[in-house]
């Protein structure tokens, strides 16, 4: 998972930013982007840090924690609903990663991006299925994928009625039931519910 880090290292660049998303499938809630500049020498490494989507969710908690603690610097955005609504999540998913360029407090050297193209004055490399092959990138997809769960358990408890907690505003069978059953909340996405119930 280093390939990419020790590429942009042999050049002699020494913050290396990676960054990742989660939260772009599902019918409500934001999406939550972050943003990662690791240590990358070898007593630093955080061992078992891997795309988020291929780990428990008490591991994903566990490494979370070392991520934060261990990272020189990491920001996380969430863009919301309405946003998503107006702009598309890929253009709410591209803002929330130039917010994290813009707030995490110093100008990385580069930026690796898990498939998105990005237009900034930063220079970055987008690479498919990037939360896999890079380790920074994998601990920005665990922040990103933690933040948002964790915000989601928070939504349940206003919205209990949803299950959010379970499914974390994704298109189950049993979302799209209560969907249809209760009709929509403020935290769901019109664009996307609307092929479920009339929004």
């Amino acid at each position: 998972m280093f390939e990419y880090e020790n590429k942009y290292l042999s050049q002699g660049k020494k913050l290396i930013a990676g960054i990742d998303e989660a939260g772009r499938g599902p019918l409500a809630g934001p999406v939550c982007v972050a943003m990662a500049i690791m240590p990358l020498d070898q007593k630093s490494i955080i061992a078992k840090v891997n795309d988020s989507k291929k780990l428990s969710a008490k591991m994903r908690d566990k490494l979370y924690d070392e991520i934060v603690a261990k990272s020189l610097y990491y920001r996380v955005e969430f863009v919301d609903e309405e946003t998503i609504d107006s702009i598309n999540i890929l253009n709410a998913t591209k803002l929330g990663m130039l917010k994290c360029i813009a707030n995490i407090g110093v100008t990385p050297d580069v930026v690796l991006i898990d498939a998105v193209k990005l237009d900034t004055d930063v220079p970055t490399e987008s690479i498919i299925k990037g939360d896999a092959l890079s380790y920074s990138i994998a601990c920005a997809s665990i922040l990103a994928k933690v933040t948002r769960d964790r915000y989601m358990e928070d939504m349940d408890k206003l919205y209990p009625e949803y299950n959010f907690k379970k499914h974390k505003g994704y298109g189950t069978k049993e979302h799209i039931e209560n969907l249809k059953k209760y009709g929509k909340c403020k935290i769901h996405r019109n664009t996307f519910i609307g092929h479920f119930v009339d929004v």
